[in-house]
């Protein structure tokens, strides 16, 4: 299992996004402003922020609070100014991480992390160590249930989607950049419901890990995720598959 869909698929059977709604609530809400603050608050003129929203409603955010963010990203209401930052370092086994995070305390947050980092077998490194090894693309989950598979394959296929993975219960859509707005607002109009519907950065090469650090690098992720600044984390960790059995298993 590798890169941002497979750790994504890991916190969705472990059911981490219902254990933790609070704290995805409080990085949506930070995306909606900084995405209204920057690109303005109607959702139509703003691809960002739209996609911040469909995100919200994903989990069912109230649209109170979606409103709430929006005003305060454009200064309609008193909020937080918080600064759009990247991270990145190494995990245990050689493992690539970078961090995308919003802070409003850049010394705090890069303290805080480089220690989540040290206690888990991790160290920061330079600005572009990594960087280079993710490529950034439109991410799409849909469930099972919303579509046939040769049906939604071909309607995003269309639309310019350039792949569609199948896991257990979902199918996994990427899109380049340009065209990722398209397919969303296709399936949309379709009437399709999409768990998730985001920008990623995707790993170009993968680094095959041991049960032992495998242990370790799904601590860490899990550490860093759970950090309320980082707003996403990724690795190009490679675990496999008889690997994670025995993991999910004990979870």
């Amino acid at each position: 299992m590798s890169g941002h869909s497979k750790w994504a698929s890991i916190k969705h059977k472990k059911g981490a996004v219902d254990a933790k709604r609070g704290k995805i609530f409080t990085k949506i809400i930070k995306e909606i402003t900084v995405a209204a603050r920057l690109g303005g608050g109607d959702p139509e003129g703003n691809p960002r922020l739209r996609t911040a929203i469909q995100t919200a409603k994903g989990v069912n955010m109230p649209q109170d609070n979606i409103i709430r963010a929006i005003k305060k990203g454009t200064g309609e209401l008193e909020g937080v100014h918080y600064e759009e930052l990247t991270y990145e370092g190494y995990g245990p086994g050689g493992v690539a991480i970078f961090l995308e995070v919003m802070t409003d305390n850049k010394n705090r947050t890069v303290s805080e992390l480089r220690t989540i980092l040290g206690k888990n077998g991790g160290n920061m490194g330079e600005n572009g160590c990594v960087a280079w090894m993710f490529e950034q693309k439109g991410f799409i989950a849909v469930n099972k249930s919303e579509m046939g598979e040769d049906k939604l394959f071909e309607l995003a296929l269309e639309a310019g989607a350039e792949d569609m993975k199948t896991t257990e219960d979902r199918y996994e859509i990427t899109a380049s950049l340009e065209n990722f707005e398209t397919v969303r607002k296709t399936l949309e109009d379709r009437g399709v419901n999409m768990e998730v519907s985001e920008l990623t950065r995707i790993p170009q090469n993968t680094v095959p890990i041991d049960e032992k650090h495998s242990r370790q690098v799904l601590r860490l992720m899990d550490a860093l995720d759970d950090h309320d600044d980082v707003q996403k984390v990724y690795a190009n960790f490679d675990i496999p598959d008889e690997v994670m059995a025995v993991l999910e298993n004990e979870s």
